[in-house]
């Protein structure tokens, strides 16, 4: 069973000044880029998870087909929560974690996830992430439905990998592509993403 595409797009982007989740790159935003990249890999329903503030016409016109916004009330309290209420969500489904600070990841790495996810048996309490051949790790991340249960004990603000420590198994796959470690944080990465992504084959 494909997993569920989870966008992450609730942080309030204070340093950047506008929403991560719908600045323009290249013609697209980042919402609509990591779900045309991901989208054959993925479940055909995707979840947005956006804090309340973002709702309005903007996201509306952006959301990729299908997609249901799932709100988190109180972002400021960390990444954990927003996964918390995606996996509330899901119903069970393994997760795939595509946060919109990572924009330009392209489909040929979100497919291989998928390729080592099924090797491995589609692991219920498994943590995938991708790497570059320089042994360091980026996103996104493949979470199973077992280990995504265990969300329910933890507190909104609790880091992620506290839950990562409990992954059986914990691997990663080796990808090429630079992109899973980008961070568009600043307008400075704005601008140095909008460069790249004007030179990217989608």
């Amino acid at each position: 069973m494909k997993p569920t595409l989870v966008l992450l797009a609730a942080g309030l982007s204070r340093r950047l000044g506008e929403s991560k989740a719908l600045v323009d790159l290249a013609g697209a935003t980042p919402l609509r880029r990591l779900w045309r990249a991901a989208r054959a890999s993925c479940d055909a329903e995707a979840l947005v998870v956006v804090a309340t503030e973002t709702v309005g016409p903007r996201l509306a016109a952006n959301l990729p087909p299908g997609a249901r916004v799932v709100l988190n009330p109180d972002p400021a309290r960390g990444r954990t929560g927003s996964v918390q209420l995606a996996a509330h969500a899901a119903n069970g489904r393994d997760l795939l974690l595509a946060p919109v600070d990572v924009p330009l990841v392209p489909a040929c790495v979100f497919a291989a996830l998928l390729r080592a996810w099924d090797e491995a048996g589609e692991p219920a309490r498994g943590w995938l992430a991708p790497r570059t051949n320089d042994g360091r790790h980026g996103h996104p991340v493949l979470l199973g439905r077992g280990l995504a249960e265990d969300l329910s004990s933890c507190a909104p603000d609790e880091p992620l990998w506290r839950l990562r420590a409990r992954a059986t198994p914990m691997w990663s796959a080796q990808v090429d592509s630079p992109r899973i470690h980008d961070d568009l944080d600043s307008p400075r990465d704005l601008e140095e993403l909008r460069a790249i992504a004007l030179n990217l084959d989608e």
